[in-house]
């Protein structure tokens, strides 16, 4: 029975050993992947940036306090209301401050009137001067009375002007034509100095202020044209730089640059992304295209000298136009498909393929 079970074991193995097939003689099949197109890396110059971050703000931005104290009567205006130049907002009650115009004007009356008899005597007296009937003092005295009455003329007409300055500023009234966007009391409130009552913004003009790296302060001149995207219009704009603040913040190390925007449905704290141009250099880079996303992996195919294909992990950079810079994971010279990238598949080999220059 032993020798049965032993003989069928060797009989087993001996047949197994003649279907073998020698490792150096396997033939391997790839898998044909036709249109697609090739290139071979070459580095390339580029206008390289830094990508910082901005905020959108409107051309001006009127914060409208107040300078008296006042029950708000009456509000002529809502957020989101356009307004023009001078354009009454808010009223303040005023009856105090009108009382005291009134009291400042009847000062300057009085003055006035007391100026007028002053100035009279002064020439009935001056007559009199002339002709020896009157000493030195006595004229030097209404000479002076003549100077004290048009001085409290010129003060009671002083006092007058701030009263009906101050009277003003119970009606508060737009600082330019614009958009309110916001209104931060209502009829019936008391309005104290410095209180913030509404914001006006100018919206024919447009800004992103970003806060750009230290190095760039002696680069960075009012002029320069800058890329930004707004995320949430789904667009990029064309800006410029139109302000450059010298101050740069120890803390970050960065310093505040205003780059001017326009274009439809811009609005203030909207948030934009910010290419600044610091120069020239060369690097490797790869049309969109053929960038492959697989999960979390990042990759090109690349081909060998026999066309076989292969799936190459690879670290992206920067983006320019519609190519991206290759950190790692490809070098100079390498060749890549381009074009088809959808096509092919790792260890397929290219049929009828086509290069195209890089």
């Amino acid at each position: 029975m032993h020798s049965m079970i032993v003989l069928l074991l060797v009989g087993l193995s001996l047949a197994g050993c003649g279907n073998k097939v020698s490792p150096g003689k396997a033939e391997v099949k790839h898998v044909e992947v036709p249109g697609v197109t090739t290139a071979e890396m070459k580095l390339s110059q580029v206008d390289d940036y830094i990508e910082t971050s901005g905020t959108v703000k409107a051309g001006k931005i009127g914060v409208i306090a107040s300078r008296i104290m006042g029950s708000v009567i009456s509000i002529a205006v809502q957020e989101g209301q356009r307004v023009k130049s001078g354009q009454l907002l808010l009223t303040i009650d005023d009856r105090d401050i009108a009382q005291k115009v009134g009291a400042a004007r009847n000062a300057v009356e009085a003055a006035r009137q007391q100026k007028h008899l002053a100035e009279v005597t002064y020439e009935r007296y001056a007559k009199l001067y002339e002709e020896k009937a009157l000493s030195r003092q006595e004229f030097d005295q209404v000479e002076t009375q003549k100077k004290v009455a048009q001085s409290e003329y010129e003060r009671a007409k002083s006092m007058l002007g701030e009263a009906q300055e101050v009277h003003g500023y119970a009606h508060v009234k737009a600082p330019f034509s614009g958009v309110v966007t916001a209104k931060r009391i209502d009829s019936g409130s008391m309005a104290v100095p410095g209180m913030q009552l509404l914001t006006v913004e100018d919206t024919s003009s447009f800004l992103i202020e970003t806060m750009a790296d230290e190095k760039l302060s002696s680069s960075l001149r009012p002029g320069t044209q800058v890329d930004a995207k707004i995320d949430a219009l789904g667009r990029d704009v064309k800006g410029k730089v139109s302000e450059v603040v010298p101050a740069i913040d120890p803390a970050s190390r960065t310093f505040l640059v205003k780059i001017a925007i326009s274009g439809e449905g811009l609005k203030t704290g909207l948030y934009a992304k910010v290419r600044i141009p610091s120069g020239k250099r060369d690097a490797l880079t790869v049309p969109g295209s053929s960038i492959v996303e697989k999960g979390q992996l990042t990759g090109v195919y690349s081909v060998d000298a026999k066309g076989v294909i292969s799936y190459r992990l690879v670290r992206t950079g920067k983006h320019y136009g519609n190519d991206v810079e290759v950190l790692s994971g490809l070098n100079a010279g390498d060749r890549i498909i381009v074009t088809g990238a959808d096509k092919a598949v790792d260890g397929g080999i290219i049929s009828g393929q086509t290069q195209a220059g890089k």
